[in-house]
């Protein structure tokens, strides 16, 4: 009679016999490798990621890299816009832009509008946001008011501002009806007024994205934390220098990044309302208006393609150091690897 008892085996688990077998353990199958179905759980998650972002990535190349490799290629030659570019100059173009003193000016207004944006629109944006944050009368009704002029076109933005700011406007009208005549001013011409203006109308059109993003932010914080430091006896400001303007640095940080390159890339309310001859002038020109009067309008499409270069390697540039320096402790942690 066939021994169906299990018998011992070298780790100590007992081997299950069967009928007619007799004393012959039977091994078990083994499972499939953990290993193997793991890397297979990672080449399908690769292959979902790949087929998710292909069409974002195309669209990047073509409407991204591929413009900025064609207008470098076409800034090593004199262009003038259509054939073949022929007449080769190397380093010229680059070279001229960087010895030009019309580009160090144009980039110092950027640098000065980029720093006035920050400094205005920050603890504007920020007393704004707190204000709104409570429970007052009026509060749905002013939120749009203030987000209002974000949504209208910049078209209409510059061509209103324009002619209200006219020597002859309403804004020099209203103040004469006022009794304030003295205060009259070209505000557009004049050098001393026409970047305060700028500064002015840059602050009405883009305060509302800044009050919704610093609105959103507040949001997000537990009112629990508010509610342990009124126990402890905080008094408001301490409240908001101890609580609220640390948890609000993640949504402050990427206002400014936003803020940082439009100011760079500003182009349509100057060339709305000054239009590349007066900004110059007036002291409100921009790197995107001088590409526009150096290359497209003077004929010379390759000295524009290499001022277009240098913007994207400025913006680059400034993009990546405040990624790096600014950005790393709200980026740092947010991708890991994961495992499946």
């Amino acid at each position: 009679m066939s021994n169906t008892l299990g018998t011992d085996t070298a780790d100590g688990r007992q081997s299950q016999g069967t009928p007619g077998a007799g004393d012959a353990a039977v091994s078990v199958p083994p499972a499939p490798p953990r290993a193997a179905a793991h890397r297979r759980g990672r080449a399908r998650i690769r292959l979902e990621i790949a087929v998710l972002s292909a069409p974002a990535i195309i669209t990047f190349l073509a409407f991204v890299i591929f413009p900025v490799v064609l207008a470098a290629y076409y800034g090593f030659y004199r262009w003038k816009g259509y054939g073949e570019p022929t007449d080769w100059v190397g380093l010229n173009n680059y070279k001229l832009i960087l010895t030009d003193p019309a580009f160090h000016d144009v980039l110092w207004h950027n640098g000065l509008i980029l720093v006035l944006s920050l400094v205005i629109q920050g603890p504007l944006a920020i007393v704004l946001a707190l204000l709104l944050n409570q429970k007052i009368r009026g509060r749905s009704t002013i939120r749009v008011l203030i987000f209002a002029p974000y949504i209208i076109s910049e078209i209409i933005v510059g061509t209103g501002w324009s002619l209200m700011l006219q020597s002859n406007g309403a804004v020099n009208d209203l103040l004469r009806r006022m009794g304030l005549g003295s205060l009259e001013a070209d505000w557009i011409a004049d050098p001393d007024l026409a970047i305060w203006t700028l500064m002015a109308i840059i602050t009405w059109k883009y305060i509302g994205f800044a009050v919704i993003l610093m609105l959103a932010g507040l949001q997000s914080i537990p009112d629990e934390l508010f509610e342990a430091a009124q126990i402890d006896g905080a008094s408001y400001w301490q409240i908001q220098r101890r609580i609220t303007l640390p948890l609000l640095g993640p949504t402050i940080r990427i206002w400014a990044f936003l803020s940082i390159i439009g100011s760079l890339q500003l182009f349509d309310l100057v060339y709305i309302i000054w239009g590349q001859y007066v900004s110059g002038t007036a002291g409100t020109s921009t790197m995107a208006i001088y590409m526009l009067a150096q290359g497209r309008n003077a004929a010379n499409y390759g000295y524009g393609s290499a001022v277009a270069v240098v913007m994207f390697v400025i913006s680059l540039v400034v993009a990546l150091l405040y990624q790096r320096f600014v950005l790393r402790r709200d980026l740092k942690g947010a991708i890991t690897e994961g495992t499946v």
